[in-house]
This record gives structure tokens, C-alpha cells and sequence, in this order.
């Protein structure tokens, strides 16, 4: 894989980031370390993990970056990869209990020194801020976050699922001021769209619409993309989230692609997302097959032209 190097940073990742959503739980152990190993083999280097991950599992709260920090380890890794994690995540009652103002800089910092911990690192890569609350200044964010990196805790700064009016005014802000802003979006994004509306699900997870990508060709940042193969909608598997006339056109016309190219689906997907024109797209992915995880990863050496990105969608 080539490497992207993430603009006003030193960070140089793969176009595939090796999600982490289920590592400690679902996958570990040797099993964790084969499927590291593989897309390290590969050339992957960029790892997503969180401090909320996986508090939905019983006993999994920390778990993913507990295990991720023991795998990068094992496999001598560590100085050779890129670890972004996550912090400042609401409360999930009752496994995952959190102040009604989880931005604010003493939670952001505790935050912190839980994925240190876990991970067993002496700093971050890449930190998003998982969700926004939509409360705390964005001043008030940008100078505590700032605070860590010189304390020298984080290098970098990302924010996942934000809003780009909340993402512009606290760059405007670090910009002002000469601090970091945040260099990387990470939020939802595939060649289905989902049924679900923030204000009618949850108001602080978000996916990519018209303005969203608007806003990330103007300014170049780059988007993470979540659930970008759509939980295996691609491949066949019922997904309700993403049952509409739409989706299900595209899905067809995902397929007849593949059968053109001589790939899969769920590849075309990926590369649609790949080869947006003008933009920087990071799919992120989970897996805990070996075979899927190739397919994964061949989705790299797949060129489309603008024209057949245009068609996939409809457009």
C-alpha cells in the first residue's frame, strides 16, 4: 500500500486502516496478532481503536487498546505504526457511564491517561475526540487539547463525528492562535447511505453529506470513513439501515462493476471511496477473517475514473 501523508502533519498513513472495534474481545491473542501481522505484512500502518471500545462486551471496556497495545509488542511493531485513538464519548448507561459534558479538559485528561495506560504507550499518534457535545467551547477544547501536546501526551488531533460548522470554527480558532487544530475528520461514509438521520437517531454520530464532502474538498482535510463497506451490505447481507431503492441501485450497479473487473463487490465499494476525486478517504475496517481481510485490502490496487465513481452513485 502507499502511504498518505495527512496535511499540516508528519503523519504518513495507509489508504487502510485497520479497525479495532472488536480486538480484545472478538479477536485476540494469536488470532490478533496473525490479522495485525497480515495487513502489516501488506503494508498497513494506521490502527483505530477508542477508550469507549468495547464497553459492550462484557468485560471489554478498554479491552481494544489493551490488546492492540500487546499485539504491537509482540510483532515489534510499535515505532512503525500509526495509533489513533479516541476519547470524550457520552454515556452509554449503564456500562459506559460518562458527565453530561464529556469534552471538558479534566475528562478529556482522564481519558487520556486510560488509553496511555492501556495501550502502554508514552504517546498518542492521532487523537479524535469521539463524538461532540455540543456544549463546551470549542476555545475551551482546542487549548486543553493543545495542552497535551505539549506536554508532549499527543501529537496530532482528530475529530469524529463533529459537524463541519463545529470542525471550521474551532480550526478558525486554533489558527488564530497559532495551536493545533484538528487534521483529520472521521465520520461515516459509503456508497450506500444509511436511512437514519442524526436528529432522528443520535445527534452526535454523523455521516457524510453534500455539504460535509464540500467542506473537505475546499479544505483538503481528510475523512476517516466508518462502516465503509456498510456491515456487508455489498456482499450480500440484509442490512436495514441501508434498505432503499437508492441503496439497492447502487448496490446492483456495484455488482456489475465487479463482474466487469474480475473483483468483488464489497471491493468496488471500498474503491469507490478510495478514488473520490479531490479527496483524501481513509476507510476504516473491521475484520476477524483472514480471507476477508485479503479481500480487503486488494481494494487498493482498483482504479476507477471519475465517471465510474459518478455511476456507481447514480450521478
Amino acid at each position: 500500500m502507499n502511504r498518505l501523508a495527512i496535511p499540516g502533519t508528519d503523519l504518513s498513513v495507509s489508504p487502510l486502516c485497520f479497525g479495532c472495534g472488536n480486538l480484545g474481545t472478538g479477536l485476540k491473542g494469536e488470532a490478533a496478532e496473525r490479522l495485525t501481522g497480515a495487513y502489516l505484512d501488506a503494508g498497513g500502518n494506521f490502527f483505530d481503536t477508542a477508550h469507549c471500545y468495547s464497553f459492550w462486551v462484557p468485560g471489554g471496556n478498554g479491552a481494544s487498546e489493551r490488546e492492540l497495545g500487546a499485539v504491537l509488542d509482540t510483532l515489534g511493531a510499535r515505532d512503525s505504526v500509526v495509533v489513533a485513538t479516541k476519547g470524550g464519548h457520552p454515556a452509554v448507561e449503564p456500562d459506559y457511564p460518562r458527565p453530561e459534558r464529556f469534552l471538558a479538559p479534566e475528562v478529556l485528561a482522564g481519558d487520556i491517561d486510560d488509553s496511555l495506560s492501556r495501550l502502554g504507550a508514552e504517546r498518542i499518534d492521532l487523537y479524535y475526540l469521539h463524538r461532540d457535545d455540543g456544549v463546551t467551547p470549542v476555545g475551551e477544547i482546542i487549548d486543553a487539547l493543545n495542552t497535551e501536546v505539549a506536554r508532549g501526551r499527543l501529537r496530532w488531533l482528530g475529530a469524529s463525528n463533529w459537524s463541519v460548522a463545529r470542525l471550521a470554527e474551532a480550526n478558525a480558532y486554533a489558527a488564530g492562535r497559532g495551536l493545533r487544530g484538528f487534521a483529520v475528520s472521521e465520520v461515516q461514509w459509503s456508497l450506500a447511505v444509511p436511512k437514519w438521520s442524526p436528529s432522528e437517531a443520535d445527534p452526535t454520530t454523523r455521516y457524510v453529506t453534500d455539504v460535509e464532502e464540500a467542506w473537505h474538498r475546499d479544505t483538503g482535510v481528510p475523512i476517516a470513513a466508518y462502516s465503509a463497506t456498510c456491515g456487508g451490505y455489498f456482499a450480500g447481507r440484509d442490512a436495514a439501515l441501508y434498505d432503499t431503492p437508492e441503496n439497492s441501485a447502487r448496490r446492483e450497479r456495484a455488482r456489475e462493476l465487479a463482474t466487469t473487473l474480475g473483483v468483488t463487490p464489497s471491493q468496488i465499494a471500498l474503491a469507490w471511496l478510495l478514488c473520490q476525486p479531490g479527496l483524501s478517504v481513509l476507510p476504516v475496517f473491521a475484520t476477524g477473517n483472514a480471507e476477508h481481510q485479503t479481500e480487503i485490502l486488494g481494494a487498493v490496487s482498483i482504479a476507477l475514473t471519475p465517471e465510474q465513481v459518478r455511476w456507481l452513485y447514480g450521478g
